[in-house]
């Protein structure tokens, strides 16, 4: 008797142990990513902060983010855009300053532009069996006398990277959901979730 008494309060016990540890980790689940975010952003901050020798927090973010604005009102105004593009044309014709300025700013564009190169999103089978999602950036490849191919970046997983390849549109299939959809399972290596009602068509 005193033996399944024993029993039942063990049990009881694990049982309370595993319920307590579940809580634990559903904390973590929901603290983890608000407080990497919340670090990001605040080392994101501080380095504005120390890079303009503000110390007031926050202060050198909010003018950062002034002058972007500032910048990008003053750039859509159609009597100093011609300046703009005089310093556009100036940066691209100097030797090596050309390379930097012209990789990132099609970079930028790619990502924010009016031309947004990641809206086209693909699955690519690199070999029988093996699958990998990525977003085209050039349609046609004449000019490298590749008929036939299209240029597919391959964004990495919790990087802001990515690698370029030349591939045959037969391998190319087109991902039929949105580009922030697969971009998102992209980086977190494949644990988000995509919408089940998405499916791919060929190229």
């Amino acid at each position: 008797m005193n033996y399944i008494k024993k029993e039942r309060i063990n049990k009881s016990i694990n049982y309370r142990i595993r319920r307590l540890f579940s809580y634990f980790l559903k904390g973590l689940l929901i603290t983890l990513p608000i407080y990497a975010t919340y670090r990001i952003i605040r080392s994101l901050v501080e380095s504005i902060d120390e890079v303009l020798l503000l110390e007031t927090p926050g202060l050198g973010f909010l003018i950062v983010v002034g002058v972007i604005m500032l910048i990008g009102l003053i750039g859509s105004n159609f009597l100093t855009q011609p300046i703009f593009e005089l310093i556009d044309g100036i940066l691209n014709k100097i030797p090596f300053v050309k390379t930097i300025y012209g990789s990132v700013k099609d970079l930028i564009e790619a990502f924010v532009g009016e031309k947004n190169k990641f809206s086209k999103p693909v699955i690519v089978e690199l070999s029988p069996g093996i699958f990998k999602p990525g977003f085209i950036t050039q349609d046609e490849l004449i000019d490298l006398n590749l008929p036939g191919m299209a240029a597919v970046y391959f964004p990495h997983s919790y990087a802001f990277s990515g690698n370029l390849f030349l591939v045959n549109k037969d391998k190319i299939q087109v991902f039929k959901g949105s580009s922030s959809a697969l971009m998102k399972f992209i980086v977190s290596g494949g644990v988000s979730e995509l919408d089940k009602s998405n499916t791919e068509t060929e190229l």
